[in-house]
């Protein structure tokens, strides 16, 4: 049986979900997709949970899709295909979500960043949309990241896939606060600590207002994004994208 990629953990209200899967930077292989959903679905159904911590081990948060895995599948069979359950249990959960990260994320990495309630990184943390780079498309993640980006940043960084630092996810609206290192588990604390102190039912029904209606649709709305990314992943230029990646090249395409 293989290892778990991850782990659960739950005590004082806190159901803490953490990505065990360094050797790979957290990628979101199929076997780290099903573990995570099945841990999002304990931590909503189990009563004595009041918040969701979700967060990592090794130098990285999440580096996206498995790459590995989406090397050669067709569109029904790409890894995205996985993923818009996860992204949705994050954002509607009635339990509040916060995001621990000790490392970058990439991608649909930021895709769970943007999904939860509140996020919290390292000061030197970094950032990026790194689709375009290898010819796929943010169309699932950009459901969960355009709520919470300013426009003008969102069209920059989705369309140039450049890396950005933690201030600048601060300013744009993607965390809640960066903070050094030695200060990461304080702050994530300090928000824990507030968000327990309100009621259940109260904090589920907060949840609903803040989302709106968009809370509601939100299911429909990743499935067509997701049929989209999974279009892309299974193109020539994404097969092509993949290649040149794990090939360490550019892709044909740059000049």
């Amino acid at each position: 049986m293989a290892d778990e990629l991850v782990q659960y953990d739950l005590e004082a209200g806190v159901a803490t979900i953490t990505l065990d899967s360094p050797h790979n930077r957290n990628a979101l292989s199929a076997q780290l997709r099903r573990e995570l959903t099945a841990a999002l679905t304990r931590a909503i159904d189990e009563e004595q949970a009041r918040v969701i911590v979700l967060t990592h081990t090794g130098p990285v948060f999440c580096a996206g899709m498995d790459l590995k895995e989406a090397k050669g599948a067709g569109s029904d069979d790409q890894g995205v295909n996985g993923f818009p359950a996860i992204l949705e249990q994050l954002w509607t959960s009635p339990k509040p979500v916060v995001a621990r990260l000790a490392g970058p994320a990439r991608a649909g990495g930021v895709g769970m960043v943007a999904a939860a309630d509140i996020a919290v990184a390292v000061d030197d943390a970094t950032f990026a949309f790194t689709e375009v780079r290898i010819g796929v498309v943010p169309a699932l993640i950009s459901v969960t990241v355009l709520p919470r980006l300013a426009p003008r940043a969102a069209h920059e960084l989705f369309l140039t896939g450049d890396t950005f630092d933690a201030a600048r996810a601060v300013d744009i609206g993607l965390l809640n606060a960066a903070v050094p290192a030695a200060e990461l588990d304080a702050k994530v604390d300090a928000y824990v600590g507030s968000l327990v102190r309100g009621g259940p039912t109260a904090l589920a029904a907060t949840k609903e207002l803040l989302h709106g209606e968009r809370g509601r649709t939100i299911g429909s709305e990743l499935e067509q994004k997701q049929a989209v990314s999974a279009h892309y992943f299974a193109s020539d230029e994404g097969q092509e994208g993949i290649a040149a990646f794990a090939e360490k090249r550019p892709p044909r395409w740059v000049p």
